[in-house]
């Protein structure tokens, strides 16, 4: 296998074989050996020094471009992760929101429910329009109960979606450990 040389600002000429450097820049050097002047080749050894400053150009201009790929790969992985925690943060207030709203009905329903008790105990006391709102206000929480039993329902799906994108976004984040690797 044929060899380059390489130099380091520290160190001297150093050789490095084509295996060695990353396969954008070998794949460079080939290119350029092969569609390279005869004449060049077998020349001398200032030839080969020319040759192989261009190479280093070449090296560090595929670095350089790798560098500014893999940054912006890493500024869109990290975009798409804000998003996750925002879409997690937003459904957290919403359960939070709705946990407070059942809260509250429950507290309500047992109010209710006493006072129901305290008129069924003495029925005679009471009038017929007494027993109507009643009968309405039962209704209306039943109606409540009802909807709120449906909001438990959404919350319980969005507890599973944010599950699930939990573990999208842990998968995200091994593959992008794997690829930084």
């Amino acid at each position: 296998m044929s060899s380059l040389l390489s130099q380091n600002k520290d160190e001297p000429f150093i050789r490095k074989s084509l295996s060695d450097s990353c396969p954008a820049s070998s794949a460079a050097n080939t290119r350029s050996l092969r569609h390279g002047r005869p004449s060049r080749l077998g020349s001398s050894s200032s030839s080969d020094v020319s040759n192989d400053t261009s190479t280093n150009h070449a090296e560090s201009y595929f670095l350089q471009r790798e560098s500014r790929l893999s940054a912006k790969k890493k500024a869109e992985e990290e975009k798409m992760n804000s998003d996750y925690k925002k879409m997690y943060e937003k459904a957290l207030a919403t359960n939070q929101r709705l946990k407070s709203r059942l809260e509250t009905s429950k507290q309500d329903l047992a109010t209710v429910q006493n006072q129901l008790q305290t008129v069924q105990g003495k029925p005679d006391d009471c009038t017929s329009k007494m027993l109507e709102a009643e009968k309405k206000e039962s209704w209306s929480l039943k109606k409540r109960i009802s909807d709120m039993e449906e909001q438990l329902k959404v919350k319980a799906e969005l507890k599973l979606e944010n599950q699930r994108l939990k573990d999208e976004n842990g998968a995200l984040i091994r593959v992008i450990t794997k690829l930084s690797k």
